[in-house]
């Protein structure tokens, strides 16, 4: 009885480990790019979609939930904790009636949804700062930063089983696009879009301060940034004021440094908005809008945009590779394992499968037709 009660035990583990991977998406059904230019629509049609990854060569949505949340920002307003039970995302802009149209608003809300229950639902909604952006999860589950960008600040959220709070807003002066931890939870960084500036925030159990001594300058219009998995490198991604045609960089940080500060710039193309590190640490893609958010008239306009995959090795970051997206393409994510990579295509409304091999990113044909608009697109803090 003991030697089964023992192969029992060892096995349960191996049970847990064996759950799919996910990611979340955010549908966002109330922004439009015409061919005119953008339009605001009456809210209350967005979705949060959960795709499994069972099968990374094949993701499936297997659940989707009626929850506000927005494109205006970088695809990185939303991640799952490290252990898979919970799905964050925030409510950027909310749609409200003006003249005979709708206007854009800042929100301030962040949902918790149980990604454990079958099918997944909301928990709660909670008040974070106003206009919540991009956020991040630390890799040890118990503690969340979100990047306010009408707030000029970053929200503190403590995790405690699947209760959230805000115990914190942390004053950053500046909007604040983006936030990433370190690795090791002792760090955080900020992309500051308006004044084009990287920033640091030093974390202490739940204790976070910000130094504007040690912000960097960086790109143009930065708005999107990812870490290394040995922290060693912050690579920011310099959207600039639009996507315009003209091509912009990622600013790559060394972080081990005393201060961290900027020690190169990659040129990748117009408008790096997507942006992922690999879990691997190997590669990164820059996803680029190259064009297709610009009114169908202007020169720049194009259909499609592009991937540009980013070669990580020995603290030096190069351009590999480029490959065609699709139809507005925003989020990006990797699969566990980082041989996959996720795009999803704002106004194609699917999401395509890419392949690294090599150093050469490859589209397998494989393509995902989505209810909705993806604008942001994140798996697992890892």
């Amino acid at each position: 009885m003991r030697l089964v009660l023992l192969a029992a035990a060892l096995f349960l583990p191996s049970l847990s480990s064996a759950q799919p991977a996910q990611l979340l998406m955010g549908l966002d059904n109330k922004l439009f790019f015409e061919a005119g230019g953008p339009r605001n629509g009456p809210p209350g049609t967005d979705a949060v979609a959960v795709i499994s990854l069972a099968d990374p060569a094949h993701p499936r949505i297997t659940a989707t939930l009626a929850l506000d949340n927005s494109v205006a920002g970088p695809p990185t307003n939303l991640q799952i904790t490290p252990d898979g039970r919970l799905g964050l995302v925030a409510s950027s802009l909310v749609n409200t009636p003006k003249d005979a149209g709708f206007t854009a608003a800042p929100d301030n809300r962040l949902h918790v949804i149980d990604l454990q229950a079958q099918p997944p639902r909301l928990l709660e909604t909670i008040t974070v700062g106003r206009q919540p952006s991009g956020l991040s999860i630390r890799r040890a589950g118990d503690l969340a930063l979100v990047a306010n960008r009408a707030g000029r600040s970053v929200s503190v959220l403590t995790i405690q089983g699947t209760v959230v709070r805000q115990v914190a807003e942390v004053p950053v002066e500046d909007e604040v696009a983006a936030v990433v931890f370190s690795p090791d939870g002792t760090r955080a960084w900020i992309a500051k879009n308006g004044v084009h500036k990287v920033g640091v925030l030093r974390v202490d159990g739940t204790t976070v301060t910000y130094d504007k001594k040690l912000d960097m300058p960086v790109g143009l219009g930065v708005y999107n940034l990812d870490v290394t998995p040995d922290g060693t490198r912050v690579i920011a991604a310099n959207t600039g004021t639009g996507s315009d045609g003209h091509a912009k960089t990622v600013s790559v940080i060394d972080a081990t440094l005393q201060p961290p500060r900027v020690v190169d710039h990659v040129t990748v193309g117009d408008s790096p908005e997507g942006f992922a590190v690999a879990p691997d640490g190997r590669h990164a893609v820059a996803v680029l809008l190259r064009g297709t958010s610009a009114p169908h008239a202007a020169w720049s306009y194009t259909r499609t945009g592009a991937a540009v995959l980013l070669r990580i090795e020995g603290g030096q970051v190069r351009v590999a590779g480029q490959v065609e997206a699709g139809n507005l393409p925003e989020g990006v994510a990797f699969s566990p394992d980082s041989q996959y990579v996720y795009i999803g295509n704002y106004a194609g409304r699917t999401l395509q499968v890419f392949r690294i091999e090599g150093d050469t990113l490859r589209d397998t044909g494989t393509v995902l037709d989505l209810p909705g608009q993806p604008a942001s697109l994140r798996g697992p803090a890892r």
